[in-house]
């Protein structure tokens, strides 16, 4: 039997492989101009088939976009969190694993360890996509490329500037870097670098620094996400260590001219950064929270083995 296609990191992925996923994001966006939201797509390339949705962290953006995207290629959901199902009562991920892959077509999983998703993913002879876990957001950082790229651009050769907290989906842009070509300056207190096995895995493309004008300064794209995770046992000592990286005005001004600001969201104004920043001309973050869509139902398109 064939092996199942996961989606769970980037660096574990081809370039041209993430390429192309990327490029068919945009034809099938380009392609839905004005039609309604729930119609389905011209290749309906996910009839007859259904995505099963695992949570066990709460989610808004990745719960709602990985529905319209299987929806819009025609597909069925199911979803549940951890506590409506037996794996929050000790049934072992292994096993819910192969049940799962004898009653659907692909699996997400958003989850507290990254070590369950690819537990997941071993025992699995269906599709797994990362959702989201402690270590990396895969998802989301292709659909923050494909914005950029929608409005700027290529990204190979560029510039990007993360500002705040090493965590997973800074994790993700550094596995990116290496993947697509442009340069990562990281900034941020000093403790909470991005771990040495992840800056690793973009040799030369990445900086990293306590100094965030330095960081941003021509910066073609900046980027910030919340100081606290979901996770988190810190939230006074991190609040604390970030107050000096809030991503305001004076901060985009030492961005190139032209530059986009982007956030994952939820967002908290004030703190990662102000209102004036991710509610001026220059953010990016409605656009790339409407993409999570987009690029969710092409990797579902190479999961089902319909690219590449």
């Amino acid at each position: 039997m064939t092996a199942p296609r996961h989606f769970l990191d980037l660096w574990r992925m081809d370039a041209a492989t993430l390429r192309l996923i990327l490029e068919d994001a945009k034809t099938r966006k380009a392609a839905r101009a004005g039609w309604p939201k729930a119609r389905v797509d011209a290749d309906a390339l996910g009839v007859d088939r259904t995505l099963a949705m695992i949570f066990q962290r709460n989610s808004t953006r990745t719960r709602f976009s990985f529905d319209a995207a299987i929806r819009q290629l025609g597909g069925d959901s199911v979803i549940a969190t951890a506590t409506d199902m037996q794996l929050g009562r000790g049934e072992t991920i292994e096993d819910t694993a192969r049940v799962l892959s004898r009653m659907v077509d692909a699996v997400m999983i958003r989850a507290v360890s990254h070590a369950a998703v690819e537990a997941f993913a071993d025992a699995a002879t269906v599709p797994v996509i990362n959702g989201l876990t402690d270590k990396s957001h895969p998802c989301q950082i292709m659909a923050d490329l494909m914005t950029y790229e929608e409005h700027r651009g290529p990204v190979a050769g560029k510039t990007f500037a993360w500002v705040g907290d090493g965590n997973n989906v800074c994790a993700s842009f550094i596995h990116a870097a290496a993947k697509f070509g442009f340069k990562l300056v990281i900034a941020g207190p000093q403790r909470y670098w991005p771990a040495p096995a992840d800056l690793a895995k973009g040799p030369g493309l990445i900086q990293v620094s306590e100094d965030m004008y330095a960081a941003a300064e021509g910066a073609d794209c900046v980027i910030a996400d919340g100081w606290v995770s979901m996770g988190d046992a810190d939230y006074e000592e991190r609040v604390e260590a970030f107050a000096p990286f809030t991503v305001d005005e004076a901060l985009m001004a030492t961005a190139a001219p032209d530059a986009v600001f982007l956030h994952c969201l939820p967002a908290h104004r004030g703190e990662e950064v102000t209102g004036g920043v991710i509610d001026g001309p220059q953010s990016l973050v409605w656009d790339e929270a409407e993409n999570r869509i987009h690029i969710q139902k092409s990797i579902l398109a190479w999961c089902f083995g319909a690219l590449g």
